[in-house]
């Protein structure tokens, strides 16, 4: 019988440039997991660091080399999303590459704050604050404004938010407006519930912008919550909400920056393809075009990259408990963890992420469905993109098989409820970071241990 080696290589270019098999088991990055599996255990979240810096390095150098060859007038920003991890470590790493940061709601503006007072942040970096804001927000953002952050903008999301500004800002000020876009043709509704409406926006500057001595429209913001792609649905919209910038910059002189929201794909399978250069001379040579056609000044561009710039960072191990055959066809592999609470994309999204075993790759293979341990029958992942099917070794006898999920570094804890209360009251793993010194040389930190049971009954009252 083939082994699981065979079926890699004949069905992918393997080794890639994220993963390689060695004597030693399956590394991620050059990162040797069976290392961080002896020294931890599973389950287990891996961040490697340098993969933030490398994607952030990557999209930055695209960008600048798409404005050079078309002759883009305007400067490029790449703005980080909070949101996609709040961990500190991904904050630090990402910031040493001269980046922005845009927040999503209340408690992100604290977050800024500690940055500053750790000397990791100044009160020049560029702070883009969406979201439909509750009071506490207000306050925050006005806060930051009137203690010197003079480039935290506030990107309106409806027609009632600038007063709340106007009366408890001190200086002038910037702002940006979102632009509400159509959802993709596929999407259960028409138009999204964030933004401006798209004939409200012009009114909205008319009324309440044009003659303000205090408040100042600096950006236009759109996103389109499938992302960067090569689809007439999103050249569409691009272009749709270019129009209504030249539009706008006709008649507001300030105006000079485009936020595009929605980023770029991250590799979700080992035959992932994504021409991410082609993508960003698009982007550039678009919105040059329209702006040409209007007799309108190109923007400075600023990208707001949650994902893309930490998931593929990500990784988090199992390992497989025990096998359990429940009928002819359906094979089970049990983990010690569950996807529900820890990987909740697969469940709430049916997101797929690649799955890869990291040892035993000269067993023969076999088809098998991936069990979590939670009591909801959903607790489980049993497609892989390339084969409809999940293949993976056979258990040796007394022999543990360890599996990974790879790029799993953007929303799953903050989705999951880290450190707080899961499903059948799984516990959040164990979370590992790692870096790598001058000398190329792997360091570890056990940023978390496994949740245990004190920290839950604390959570739920019977402390």
């Amino acid at each position: 019988m083939r082994k699981y080696a065979d079926l890699i290589h004949k069905t992918f270019d393997f080794p890639t440039a994220d993963f390689d098999m060695q004597s030693s088991g399956l590394q991620f990055h050059g990162v040797p997991l069976m290392e961080v599996i002896q020294r931890f255990g599973t389950p287990s979240k891996i961040t490697y660091l340098p993969q933030i810096s490398t994607n952030i390095r990557r999209a930055k150098q695209m960008f600048g080399q798409a404005m050079q060859k078309y002759q883009y007038q305007g400067e490029y920003r790449y703005c980080y999303c909070t949101k996609s991890s709040h961990f500190a470590f991904v904050l630090a790493e990402a910031l040493k590459n001269d980046i922005h940061l845009e927040t999503s709601s209340s408690y992100d503006i604290p977050i800024i704050r500690r940055l500053y007072d750790q000397g990791r942040i100044n009160k020049d970096i560029l702070i883009v604050c969406n979201g439909y804001k509750r009071d506490l927000y207000q306050q925050y953002i006005t806060e930051l404004l009137n203690d010197g952050f003079q480039n935290c903008i506030p990107v309106l999301d409806n027609l009632e938010e600038l007063p709340y500004y106007e009366q408890h800002v001190r200086d002038p000020f910037d702002v940006g407006i979102r632009v509400a876009s159509d959802e993709t043709p596929r999407f259960e509704l028409y138009t999204s519930r964030l933004g401006v409406r798209y004939s409200n926006a012009v009114e909205l500057y008319r009324e309440q912008l044009q003659h303000n001595e205090k408040v100042r429209l600096k950006l236009l913001h759109i996103f389109v919550n499938q992302g960067i792609d090569d689809s007439a649905y999103y050249w569409s919209e691009l272009n749709r909400f270019v129009e209504m910038y030249c539009e706008l910059r006709k008649i507001c002189p300030t105006l000079d920056t485009i936020d595009i929201g929605g980023g770029f794909p991250i590799k979700n399978s080992l035959w992932f393809t994504y021409d991410y250069e082609y993508i960003v001379e698009q982007i550039i040579e678009n919105i040059q075009s329209v702006c040409r056609e209007n007799n309108t000044p190109t923007p400075h561009l600023l990208t707001e990259f949650g994902m893309y710039t930490v998931g593929e960072s990500g990784a988090t191990i199992y390992s497989v408990l025990g096998q359990k055959q429940q009928n002819d066809k359906e094979l089970w592999y049990m983990i010690d963890g569950s996807f529900i609470t820890q990987l909740p994309d697969i469940w709430g999204l049916n997101r797929k992420f690649i799955m890869l075993p990291i040892n035993h790759w000269n067993q023969p293979y076999q088809k098998v469905n991936l069990g979590g341990l939670t009591c909801d029958s959903m607790d489980y992942y049993n497609t892989e993109a390339h084969r409809n099917e999940v293949f993976l070794p056979k258990i040796p006898l007394n022999e543990p098989l360890y599996v990974g999920f790879f790029n799993t570094g953007a929303y799953q804890e903050a989705i999951g409820g880290y450190g707080g209360i899961q499903h059948c009251l799984i516990p959040a793993p164990k979370h590992v970071v790692i870096d790598q010194n001058e000398n190329g040389e792997f360091t570890y930190q056990l940023f978390a241990p496994e949740q245990n049971s004190e920290s839950m009954l604390n959570v739920l009252g019977y402390d």
